[in-house]
C-alpha cells in the first residue's frame, strides 16, 4: 500500500487551514490508475500535461483557481472533442507567449473543472482512500524540532487503522497483510532530513510508533511532484479539503464552488471503529480525516 502525501497551508500563505494528507492506493492498482489519468488528460487537454508544458507544474491551486470557474461559465458547454482541441490551443498559445482567444479560455476552464471531477471519480473506481489532518493556521507547534507534529501522528494512526482493517479482512485467506509505504512531495534537502528525523523518532522512540511500525515502513520516500501522479492527485485532495471540507464548528473561509469535489472526497474516506479505552463494549467511529487544534505532543500541551 502506498500513501502519497502533500501539504497545503503549512507555509502560512493564503490558505484558511493547514492540511497534510493525500491518497492511499494498492501498488497493484497504481499503474492502471496512472494510465487512466493519462488518458483523462488526453481527453480533457489534448495531451499529457507534463508533455504539453514540461516547464510548468500543474498544481491544484491553478486547476481550481476562481478564474477557471469564470472561464468555464463564459460560454456554452463544449463537446469533449471541441473542448480538448481548444484547451490544447490555449496551452500552446501560452507556451508561445501569445494571448489565447475567448473560446480557448472557455475550453480550458471547462477542461480544468472536468479533469478534477473525473480524477476524483477515478479514485473511487480504483479503491483509493483519502487521509488528511486539518489544523488552524495558528495552531501551536512543538518547541522540540525533533518532535513529530501531532497532525502527522494522527495521520499515521488513521493509515495504520486502515492497514490493520485490510489485514483483518484477509485473515484466513491467501492474501498477505498489507504493509504501508509513505511517499512525500520532495522538499528542500534540509526539510527532508528534518521530516525523516521526526518520523524515525516517532516510530523508534514512542510506544504507539513502535506498534505502528509493524505495518508502516518508518522511512519515507521523497519524489518530484511534477513527475509523480500520486502526489499530483494528493495535491488536488488537500487543496479541496483546505478550502471546502468542513465539519464541527470550523468557521474558516469556504469556497462553495468546490463543494461538489468535497462530496466526492467524502466518498473516499475510510471509516473504522475502535473500542473506548474507558468504557468496555463501547466503540467509536474513526474517520480518515481528522481536525487537530494543537500540533504539540501531550507533555507540551500539559505544560
Amino acid at each position: 500500500m502506498l500513501l502519497f502525501l502533500d501539504e497545503s497551508g503549512t507555509d502560512h500563505g493564503d490558505m484558511p487551514y493547514q492540511v497534510v494528507g493525500g491518497i492511499a492506493i494498492r501498488e497493484q492498482q497504481l499503474w492502471r490508475f496512472v494510465q487512466d489519468l493519462a488518458a483523462l488528460q488526453q481527453q480533457c487537454f489534448g495531451g499529457r500535461l507534463r508533455e504539453l508544458c514540461p516547464e510548468r507544474e500543474f498544481k491544484a491551486k491553478q486547476l481550481r483557481a476562481r478564474d477557471k470557474f469564470r472561464y468555464a461559465a463564459q460560454g456554452a458547454r463544449l463537446s469533449p472533442a471541441d473542448r480538448a482541441r481548444l484547451a490544447l490551443a490555449f496551452l500552446q498559445r501560452g507556451r508561445n507567449r501569445d494571448v489565447p482567444r475567448r473560446p480557448e479560455f472557455t475550453a480550458y476552464g471547462q477542461a480544468c473543472l472536468t479533469y478534477v471531477e473525473e480524477t476524483l471519480g477515478l479514485c473511487g473506481r480504483h479503491d483509493v482512500k483519502v487521509f488528511a489532518t486539518i489544523a488552524d493556521r495558528d495552531a501551536p507547534v512543538p518547541s522540540d524540532p525533533e518532535a513529530l507534529r501531532r497532525d502527522m501522528s494522527f495521520l499515521f494512526e488513521r493509515y495504520y487503522y486502515y492497514l490493520e482493517d485490510l489485514g483483518a479482512a484477509c485473515e484466513g485467506r491467501e492474501e498477505t497483510r498489507e504493509v504501508g509505504l509513505i511517499v512525500f512531495d520532495e522538499l528542500e534537502r534540509a526539510q527532508c532530513r528534518r521530516v525523516i528525523g521526526n518520523i524515525e523518532a516517532y516510530f523508534l522512540k514512542t510506544q504507539k510508533g513502535q506498534e505502528r511500525s509493524r505495518l508502516i515502513i518508518p522511512e519515507p520516500f521523497f519524489v518530484h511532484s511534477d513527475l509523480t501522479t500520486g502526489v499530483q492527485v494528493a495535491d488536488v485532495v488537500v487543496y479541496v479539503i483546505a478550502w471546502a471540507y468542513r465539519y464541527g464548528n470550523r468557521t474558516g473561509p469556504v469556497r462553495p464552488e468546490l463543494g461538489t469535489y468535497c462530496k466526492q472526497i467524502r466518498e473516499l474516506l475510510h471509516v473504522t471503529r475502535r473500542p473506548d479505552a474507558d468504557r468496555p463494549g463501547v466503540e467509536w467511529p474513526i474517520w480518515s480525516v481528522k481536525y487537530v487544534d494543537d500540533l504539540r505532543a501531550r507533555h507540551e500541551r500539559g505544560a
